[in-house]
């Protein structure tokens, strides 16, 4: 079987939609993936692996900030 492969736009989205939920299981679930594909694209992005994505975090104000 071929594994799948996945566009950094679908990765992004997937990141994008975790980090706002706060539920990373959940947005697995609903894109049919592996938590810990969901896992792993997080901490890529976090590494700067794509392009035209920067990680946000929220303070405690509620404000978000870039890393």
């Amino acid at each position: 079987m071929k594994r799948k492969q996945y566009s950094n736009e679908f990765k992004m989205q997937v990141v994008k939609e975790a980090l706002e939920s706060g539920n990373r299981a959940a947005v697995a679930r609903r894109y049919e993936l592996h938590y810990n594909v969901v896992q792993r694209w997080m901490k890529d992005a976090d590494a700067g692996k794509f392009e035209d994505f920067n990680m946000a975090v929220v303070d405690d104000a509620g404000s978000k900030a870039l890393v």
